[in-house]
């Protein structure tokens, strides 16, 4: 898939914004968290040990279309997670990886299923499930094949005691959807222990048109 309309420098301009949002509202900390994009050419990504809040347009690490580092400076440590969601997405524009506090708490959860379709919202940007990938540690290619597996169930995928990855036919689409992640893994620790009322089959149906 070739990059969405837009030069290099508008996607650049993109990262730096999104990533300095999702920092201020709280969504990664440090140098949590990694955003990276397709290009003409491959694919743009936060450097390691950068923090979303602080990053440069000028410096982010340039990778080709098969994942080689090509410029700029080293990319973060999880390229493997997000190579492995554009393979499970094709379609997919961007990626983000975030450590926002309530999806990492669900992560910790020995549940199979612990973010219940409580919202069309959920349905609409992140599909019927959002499915959880075992423990690895942070960096390991081992993750792959997990990965591509969930990420071709539904753009977001929940990482045991880690956090998410969640892919978008956009960067804006991408945020959009890791924002909608948090706040469901918000609302699942509100109502827990409370009698809910998941949206029904026919109700997911018509949403998924």
């Amino acid at each position: 898939m070739r990059a969405p309309a837009g030069n290099e420098d508008a996607l650049r301009e993109s990262i730096v914004a999104l990533g300095a949002s999702l920092f201020q509202r709280g969504f990664s900390v440090g140098s949590a968290g990694n955003i990276s994009v397709r290009t003409q050419d491959g694919f743009l990504m936060t450097p390691t040990n950068s923090s979303l809040g602080r990053l440069d347009a000028d410096e982010l690490s340039e990778l080709d279309a098969q994942w080689v580092h090509t410029a700029g400076p080293k990319p973060s440590k999880e390229v493997v997670m997000h190579q492995a969601m554009y393979q499970a997405r094709p379609q997919a524009a961007a990626v983000v990886h975030l450590h926002s506090t309530y999806v990492t708490a669900i992560s910790c959860l020995d549940q199979a299923q612990p973010i219940p379709p409580l919202t069309p919202y959920f349905i609409m940007r992140l599909g019927r499930e959002v499915p959880t990938v075992p423990y690895y540690k942070p960096g390991s290619a081992a993750v792959l094949q997990d990965i591509l597996a969930a990420g071709r169930r539904g753009p977001a995928v929940i990482l045991a005691n880690h956090g998410s990855i969640v892919a978008g036919s956009s960067l804006h689409d991408a945020v959009n959807a890791a924002e909608e992640l948090e706040v469901s893994a918000q609302l699942a620790f509100l109502l827990e222990g409370r009698a809910t009322r998941p949206l029904n089959e026919e109700q997911i149906q018509d949403l998924l048109g």
